[in-house]
């Protein structure tokens, strides 16, 4: 591979993803717009405030297709929250009438401008990022540190890179994907110098991986990937990137250089997978999956995920412990969450073995042995080498019966999650039952039985 070979596939991506003139002209236009009407409404509060537009719009390193216009308008810190809520609101649905509210950490208002997408987000006008009083407020100092340092061609990298993420599924700092943000896609860039510097660095890291470009963190963070926000000495801007999505980088960066190839920014999901689909996969896997399929709790995605991720394991868990062995599992949802865990065994006998001490610990293998010695609904206690051994009746012989009693509720689960279970019941799946799911989950389940890294 030559580096023309990559330079030649970069400029064939920047002449899809890049935004041309007239698109640029109407966002500037649409910007201005709304940053007036912002100023007219602040013009009828008696508060002295200001707007700024922020983000990858603001920054030129938003790709052709985005129509997203975020604007910041910043209250003076002395107000309280709910003040600071009432004006930030008074001056959203000003702006944009037919808007609606969104909550982050406080309410904020969202809506339509032209064809673009609107946040009209209030903050707190604080002097430095770690003087913040609500997470949004260090916002402005992201968006003054970037475009300080981010020249033409940085931005036209950092645009061919997110194209790159978002091709190979790792874009996204969302709870659900815990992926690579826009934010710490830029400090990349800048930290290498331009794309192909970071794809090369990248297929050679050893996570740990860390950054720290103002060399002035005050807190160790054990994520994979470590960058300490620039603007904030205590924040890892990469907190929330899985290992799994770094080793996704990893990957695909070495396949890059060793093959530059278009398809890699642009890779499409498999195929959706229909009933006969999953049960097509299933006669050749021989495996036998269990899906728990409940009403999802009303949370948003980045509450939402983390409780199902939490309850997953927690099953996965309990079946294990219980001699189900898992195979792999798998977690969505819609309007009805799933927790998918598929088994290598889902059926044991109705014994099973428990292992004493070594008869010469004596304390322990007397207490063993007197507390099985008189009972009838097991083997034992007999020897088996050096230490007593029973064969006890086992609490379950199938999964399935298991997920359907109580002792499920003794797993881990997350709270929303586990109210909803036994507020609301769930249903059980398994083996071919499974194949029901396809009708609300075709996308996912295609996924799941086609993985790519």
């Amino acid at each position: 591979m030559t580096n023309s070979d990559l330079d030649a596939v970069v400029a064939a991506v920047r002449e899809r993803i890049d935004p041309d003139e007239e698109e640029r002209r109407a966002l500037a236009d649409a910007a201005a717009e709304l940053e007036s009407r912002v100023h007219d409404a602040l013009a009828d509060l008696p508060v002295d405030a200001d707007v700024l537009q922020v983000g990858s719009t603001a920054r030129g390193t938003w790709l052709s297709g985005d129509r997203d216009i975020d604007l910041f308008v910043r209250f003076p810190e002395d107000l309280t929250r709910e003040e600071l809520q009432e004006y930030g609101l008074a001056v959203g649905h000003a702006v944009l009438p037919d808007g609606h509210e969104e909550y982050a950490e406080h309410p904020y208002v969202k809506g339509d401008y032209d064809g673009f997408d609107v946040d009209l987000v209030p903050c707190y006008d604080v002097p430095t990022a770690p003087d913040i009083r609500s997470a949004v407020d260090r916002t402005p100092f992201h968006n003054a540190y970037l475009t300080e340092r981010l020249d033409d061609d940085l931005a036209a990298d950092v645009r061919v890179f997110k194209r790159f993420l978002k091709g190979i599924g790792a874009y996204g700092s969302d709870l659900r994907t815990e992926g690579f943000s826009g934010y710490l896609a830029e400090l990349l860039i800048l930290e290498y110098g331009g794309f192909e510097p970071l794809l090369r660095a990248a297929a050679d890291w050893n996570p740990q991986v860390e950054f720290d470009p103002e060399d002035h963190g005050t807190r160790t963070f054990s994520d994979p990937l470590v960058v300490i926000d620039p603007t904030d000495p205590e924040r890892n801007v990469a907190a929330v990137c899985s290992a799994e999505n770094v080793a996704r980088l990893q990957h695909y960066a070495r396949s890059l250089l060793a093959d530059p190839r278009e398809d890699l920014f642009f890779l499409p999901d498999p195929p959706a997978l229909d009933a006969d689909g999953v049960r097509a996969h299933l006669e050749r896997r021989g495996t036998t999956p269990v899906a728990i399929v409940f009403d999802a709790p009303d949370l948003v995605d980045d509450q939402l995920y983390p409780q199902l991720r939490k309850s997953l394991d927690g099953v996965a868990d309990g079946l294990d412990r219980r001699g189900f062995d898992v195979f792999r599992t798998e977690t969505f949802a819609a309007d009805d969450a799933v927790l998918f865990v598929e088994l290598s065994v889902a059926e044991r006998p109705a014994v099973e073995r428990h292992d004493g001490p070594p008869v010469h610990v004596r304390q322990h293998a007397e207490g063993f042995y007197g507390a099985y010695a008189d009972g009838e609904d097991h083997y034992g206690p007999f020897l088996d080498g050096d230490r007593y051994v029973v064969e006890r009746d086992r609490e379950f012989t199938s999964a399935t019966a298991f997920l359907t009693s109580e002792s499920l509720f003794d797993v881990a689960l997350g709270k929303h999650v586990e109210s909803t279970l036994r507020e609301d019941g769930y249903e059980v799946l398994v083996a071919d039952e499974v194949a029901a799911l396809a009708d609300t989950f075709g996308s996912e389940l295609g996924r799941y039985f086609d993985p790519r890294p």
